[in-house]
């Protein structure tokens, strides 16, 4: 298993690591299944192991806005575990995934200190880059945002090639939009803005950057 750095898994020991395997079970799920769903009432933890997923919420008019994209070593429905709440968001395999399913997550919190407090640190990141995209909503445009994801998926997914860093998206352009918080008209049209500058090369789910640098300068 290739742990995603900064992932939760990526924190803990090879011994907690395996404390957190014995107090759960092993689970698979297929591509698009809803993994949890927003408003259920759970009491567990799943533990990603392989696999990609998506953390999405919707408005009120049925929007789909993608919170996150999570890889292996992520740890999902940590808030509802810990504090009884409904779930307040969706999770969906964007490809099959597997992972390990924990119930009572606090009693193992409970007798593993340190990963408590691993948790914490965790749970304070996650607040941080919650914070750091709406600031981008308000102060970037569409094309900046939709090349601040793909730099963020270049740096968690990407792949050096002979013509660039060639990232295969998990994600559909519909969904690509709600990471954004824009239209899918708004995001072909931020992304063929950047084809004609040379920037990126796109194909079916899949983006190959041509000049990280310049992809930078636009995100900015």
């Amino acid at each position: 298993m290739d742990v995603e750095p900064g992932e939760f898994l990526s924190m803990l020991t090879e011994e907690e690591v395996e404390a957190l395997r014995a107090a759960g079970r092993p689970r698979r799920w297929d591509r698009g299944t809803a993994v949890m769903s927003e408003g259920d009432t759970s009491d567990w933890v799943l533990v990603l192991m392989q696999g990609r997923v998506k953390v999405s919420s919707h408005t009120s008019s049925g929007t789909e806005v993608v919170l996150a994209v999570r890889g292996p070593g992520g740890l999902l429905g940590e808030f509802s575990a810990i504090d009884g709440s409904p779930r307040s968001a969706t999770v969906t395999a964007l490809e099959p995934i597997s992972g390990v399913v924990v119930r009572d997550f606090p009693a193992f919190l409970e007798n593993h200190g340190r990963v408590a407090v691993l948790l914490m640190q965790l749970i304070t990141g996650k607040v941080r880059d919650a914070d750091r995209k709406r600031i981008e909503y308000g102060a970037f445009d569409t094309t900046g945002r939709v090349a601040t994801r793909l730099l963020e998926l270049a740096d968690r997914y990407g792949e050096k090639t002979n013509s660039g860093v060639r990232v295969a998206l998990p994600l559909s352009q519909d969904e690509l939009a709600g990471w954004t918080g824009a239209s899918r008209e708004a995001v072909s049209k931020a992304l063929r803005t950047l084809r004609d500058r040379g920037l990126i090369e796109t194909g079916r789910r899949r983006v190959v950057i041509h000049d990280l640098e310049g992809l930078r300068k636009r995100a900015r």
